[in-house]
């Protein structure tokens, strides 16, 4: 089997492929896209890419790509915890608090702002295209004082040392990643971090009739379907037409969800099932 996943090597996405698919054929690709675009021509049996962060919010790109470039059905999820390090080469370990300059993504050097204030607070910030990309920049310069904000198995990948672990602000950080393929069937992952099952929906209301929002919320409420998510995009189709993504905190069944479905419908709302999934918490 063959897994795609917004690369770099040693990204988080890269880790959270690598901790859920141990023993495939891992292949990353530059930008979300062309990972989605792989899929839909059947150069890769399946592709991980992020949705959200706890953080920085959603992807937008990627609900945007599967709305209106590929319809590919999302087949799973994993939630992975964003645990940032500070990590140098072998070479200045024991001197690390000495560094001029730390590299990483911006997200992450936000991430880790408490952190590198109180202890490197005169080193210069450098942002690079990913997490990944600084850890290997760093071990290809091992003679300059710098040092990367990276996960684990960039340190592993690039041969640097952790000097300083779990610097982020925040330790509830978490990221979305979807795995999508061009069936839609699910992988079989006999995983203990399977944590349940959930159905995403994209629902667009129709023009210019009042309480639309609320008439749609209250054809899940009515039926108790819980609502883990829901989010407003812009429908491309001109200002004020938005259409939404809603989470359902259970699988696809014979008769809740299908009902909502027929009750939106009715209310000349369209409706599109991204997916019916199981999500796994690492």
């Amino acid at each position: 089997m063959k897994i795609g996943y917004l690369g770099p090597k040693a990204t988080f996405t890269d880790l959270a492929v690598t901790t859920m698919f141990p023993y495939v054929e891992k292949i990353p690709y530059r930008t979300i896209p062309e990972c989605i675009d792989a899929v839909s021509n059947e150069e890769i049996d399946a592709g991980v890419v992020p949705l959200e962060n706890a953080l920085e919010g959603s992807v937008n790109l990627t609900l945007d790509y599967l709305i209106h470039e590929q319809s590919l059905p999302i087949v799973g999820e994993i939630i992975a915890p964003i645990q940032q390090h500070l990590m140098v080469h072998p070479y200045h370990a024991h001197h690390w608090t000495e560094v001029k300059e730390i590299y990483s993504h911006s997200h992450a050097i936000a991430q880790c702002h408490k952190f590198l204030h109180a202890h490197l607070k005169k080193a210069k910030h450098v942002y690079m295209t990913s997490t990944s990309a600084a850890a290997k920049f760093v071990s290809e310069h091992p003679h300059l004082p710098i040092a990367a904000i990276a996960n684990r198995l960039a340190a592993e990948e690039y041969g640097l040392t952790i000097v300083q672990e779990n610097i982020h602000d925040y330790d509830y950080n978490h990221t979305r990643f979807i795995i999508v393929r061009k069936e839609n069937e699910p992988l079989k992952i006999d995983s203990p971090l399977y944590a349940g099952d959930k159905t995403t929906l994209m629902v667009m209301l129709p023009k210019d009739q009042p309480g639309a929002l609320h008439q749609v919320l209250s054809a899940f409420a009515w039926r108790k379907l819980n609502l883990t998510k829901i989010e407003s995009r812009p429908a491309k189709t001109g200002l004020g037409n938005y259409f939404f993504i809603i989470d359902i905190d259970q699988k696809m069944d014979d008769v809740l969800i299908p009902g909502a479905i027929a009750e939106l419908e009715a209310l000349d709302c369209t409706v599109q099932v991204l997916g019916s999934y199981p999500y796994y918490i690492i």
